[in-house]
């Protein structure tokens, strides 16, 4: 059962030393009891008192890091069943599943791999997994394509075998990545335990049903092998779903730790069918998969599915914003207009992305609006003449212009009056398009006169 803040408060030494960085002993306690802290910014307590506040304030879900470095891919960690309750915390991994049998096809899937990027947002979505399956029963020939992965990309890794020593060899070309050994199984979970704790990397665990897996984890902890995902074997579809519902809902209702880690899902266990493939990842995106390994890397597939993870693991009571400021587009002069807008991201990038097609120099005043549409923050009083003007001439853009001219959005029009009043005489407000799409065609027709 989680600690609350005052039972974390009993433990620490009470000293409102403020080496945590927080005001008192109770104020950091109440942070560590929401899990925003960890209890071990606390130079005083005793390491006893780490454990146990610790183990108690734990996700339910434990959070697991797959590679290193700038390619490490963090997954679990998460606290609630509703994005709406809370958050998400972290989203799945996305990746692309290969053999050691299709010499023809590796390059061609290597070079899909490293290709694939979108940008949204600001923001560059692209795969981060590849996992490598051992069909061949070849050691070395599965060692050369790890290699080869290796090599000619920066993926996080999946190593795929039931046997313990393909696994172990395949970890001996990787192991500076730290991939994710696929799968322990009830038959070899001895070996795999060994391997996975003398190399330090996480494991999975591969069975039929839920009571299977809650044993498997059970004897893994007992190996000191704590980072496990798991990988329900369930024979159809609808079981599969209702596998994955139960292993949020058990740990985080009923504190089952031993189901308490991310899952791995291979989408193409179910069906063989492109279309249906990925209307099966876009399904456990959402319900709740940690890694999602596909067949293929289909540009045309993975913009959709990158779209919707980005989507549902965006913080709903945080939405994503962009740093108050003017922006210069191609190099803007003295003669080029002022736009202003708000600072959520997606209104950003609409914006500055019809700014740029025009190619005029462009300057776009990007004001601090909590991250809501223009709308939005005029409705809540967070984008009216008062805070524009008082932007504006903070931000001393008035020393960069020949003009006087303002444009905003066409949505707020009527803010234009006393925005003039605001700014002073010698301004005028120009009201411009109501949507993103008429930019270009407005900027032609600019004039400072």
């Amino acid at each position: 059962m989680a600690l609350s803040g005052l039972e974390i408060f009993k433990k620490l030494p009470k000293t409102n030393c403020k080496k945590c960085n927080f005001p008192t002993c109770l104020a950091f306690a109440m942070q560590v009891a929401t899990g925003k802290v960890e209890i071990s910014l606390c130079p005083d307590v005793s390491a006893e008192a780490i454990a146990q506040i610790a183990a108690l304030t734990a996700p339910p879900i434990r959070p697991i890091t797959i590679g290193t470095g700038e390619n490490g891919l963090k997954i679990g960690e998460e606290t609630c069943m509703f994005r709406h309750d809370k958050r998400f915390e972290h989203q799945p991994g996305i990746g692309l599943l290969i053999t050691d049998d299709d010499d023809e096809g590796l390059e061609s899937k290597l070079k899909q791999f490293n290709s694939i990027r979108f940008e949204r947002v600001g923001v560059m979505m692209k795969p981060e997994l590849i996992a490598i399956k051992s069909v061949s029963s070849d050691i070395e020939k599965f060692k050369a394509v790890v290699k080869r992965v290796m090599d000619e990309t920066e993926a996080s890794l999946v190593l795929m075998s039931d046997s313990p020593e393909m696994l172990e060899a395949g970890l001996s070309i990787c192991d500076e990545r730290r991939p994710l050994l696929c799968g322990a199984t009830k038959d070899n979970l001895d070996q795999i335990a060994q391997i996975a704790k003398k190399n330090n990397v996480p494991v999975v665990a591969k069975g039929g049903d839920l009571d299977e897996l809650a044993d498997m984890t059970a004897k893994l902890n007992l190996a000191g092998i704590k980072d496990i995902l798991l990988y329900p074997t369930a024979t159809s579809l609808k079981s599969r779903f209702e596998q994955e519902v139960m292993v949020r809902r058990l740990p985080l209702k009923k504190q089952l730790r031993s189901l308490g880690f991310p899952t791995i899902l291979f989408p193409s266990d179910f069906t063989k069918d492109k279309d249906e493939e990925m209307l099966i990842a876009a399904t456990f995106v959402a319900k709740y998969a940690g890694i999602i390994i596909l067949s293929n890397l289909e540009p045309h597939y993975l913009y959709p599915l990158f779209t919707e993870r980005m989507n549902i693991y965006t913080d709903p009571q945080r939405p994503m914003t962009m740093e108050e400021k003017v922006y210069e587009f191609s190099n803007p002069d003295k003669d080029s207009p002022l736009l202003v807008t708000g600072n959520f991201a997606l209104t950003y990038f609409l914006v500055s992305g019809e700014v740029e097609s025009s190619k005029k120099g462009v300057w776009l005043a990007i004001q601090n609006t909590d991250g809501l549409s223009v709308l939005t923050a005029w409705a809540a009083g967070k984008f009216n003449a008062e805070s524009v003007a008082k932007f504006i001439k903070g931000s001393k853009i008035a020393e960069n212009l020949s003009h006087r001219n303002i444009v905003i959005p066409g949505y707020v029009a009527e803010i234009s009056g006393e925005l003039e009043e605001e700014l002073g005489s010698d301004w005028k407000v120009i009201v411009g398009p109501r949507e993103a799409s008429s930019i270009p065609s407005f900027l032609k027709q600019w004039t400072t006169h």
